[in-house]
């Protein structure tokens, strides 16, 4: 399934249904009186957050959701029936925003989190309402209101334990593909990875949800590249997990670069619990391999672990030290 993380959709709530005008007509009563019900309330139209949703496409082809209208009140004092509220799902992590797109107005951070977007028009009265001492056969009843109707735009950011970022070409989709069942796209070229994907690794009976955020490049946080379309995914991880190909010549500034750019987005993001790996240590001698450790490590004053995806002790590794971080 493609992701989708902003669409602008237009919603309408149902309008109210109108009171009735009726009379009572019954054989042998000249004079009922009046017994119009009445409307019915129109349908709300409600945001509703679910766990097993990670993409908004579903609003990619359709914009436009309109809730039920509330029925007219009847004779006999029967009010209508109220109008059943839309229920749109959203992943959690979605957030609500105005039209002008700016102006926040809801966070959906848990499960089956709800919020009402457009409220339902009232329902009008019936002429039974208006009856009095003085007005016996009021022929006066009141229309339904009008559903709120509106434009707004929903924003999703990723919600997952860790996040994994690197330089394009990193490893970060096979190491996804290896720990977890997700299946995405891996290719030896640069930006093969162009939409965030998610992934639930289990270990020991506990689940961990990761995130592979699409390759920083240099200027990502102006917008360059992939730029900030992606870096907001990160915002909501719990930790990052570095991800550096061991066989490039200049490990520290591939990592700094990275650092660099998650500063000058947040400084939020380098705050956060960091995990430096090391990976594709396979494709090179082990003796270079430690000199590299040894001068990063120095240069750096951070820890490093090393990863092949080829190599099952090192995912299993990895994946239990992952676990660790996240539940300790």
């Amino acid at each position: 399934m493609k992701f989708l993380d902003q669409v602008k959709i237009f919603i309408k709530a149902g309008d109210g249904g109108s009171g009735s005008p009726s009379f009572r007509r019954e054989k042998f009563i000249e004079f009922g009186g009046p017994d119009g019900g009445d409307g019915g309330k129109g349908g709300s139209v409600i945001l509703k957050s679910e766990r097993n949703l990670n993409t908004l496409i579903d609003y990619r082809y359709q914009q436009h959701f309109k809730a039920k209208r509330g029925e007219d009140g009847k004779g006999q004092n029967r009010t209508g029936r109220g109008g059943e509220d839309l229920i749109l799902k959203v992943p959690i992590g979605t957030q609500v925003f105005e039209e002008d797109n700016k102006t926040l107005v809801f966070d959906f951070k848990k499960e089956h989190e709800e919020y009402v977007a457009a409220i339902g028009g009232k329902g009008g009265l019936g002429n039974t309402r208006f009856k009095s001492s003085t007005n016996r056969a009021p022929r006066k009843f009141t229309k339904g209101t009008i559903g709120e109707e509106f434009w707004m735009w929903l924003q999703l950011k990723t919600i997952a334990d860790i996040g994994i970022v690197g330089l394009p070409n990193a490893g970060k989709s096979t190491l996804l593909s290896v720990i977890t069942s997700a299946r995405p796209k891996i290719a030896n070229y640069k930006f093969t990875t162009l939409n965030p994907n998610l992934g639930v690794a289990v270990y020991d009976d506990k689940e961990i949800t990761l995130a592979d955020i699409p390759g920083l490049i240099e200027g990502a946080h102006e917008g360059v590249g992939l730029g900030i379309k992606f870096l907001k995914h990160i915002e909501r991880c719990k930790i990052l997990l570095h991800m550096i190909d061991a066989t490039e010549d200049d490990l520290v500034t591939s990592y700094k670069q990275i650092r660099n750019e998650l500063k000058k987005y947040s400084n939020d993001l380098v705050k956060k619990k960091e995990i430096i790996v090391f990976n594709k240590v396979d494709l090179i001698d082990k003796d270079e391999l430690k000199e590299k450790i040894k001068f990063f490590e120095e240069k750096t004053k951070k820890k490093v672990s090393i990863l092949s995806n080829t190599d099952k002790k090192l995912i299993s590794k990895i994946k239990s030290s992952l676990l660790g971080y996240v539940f300790k």
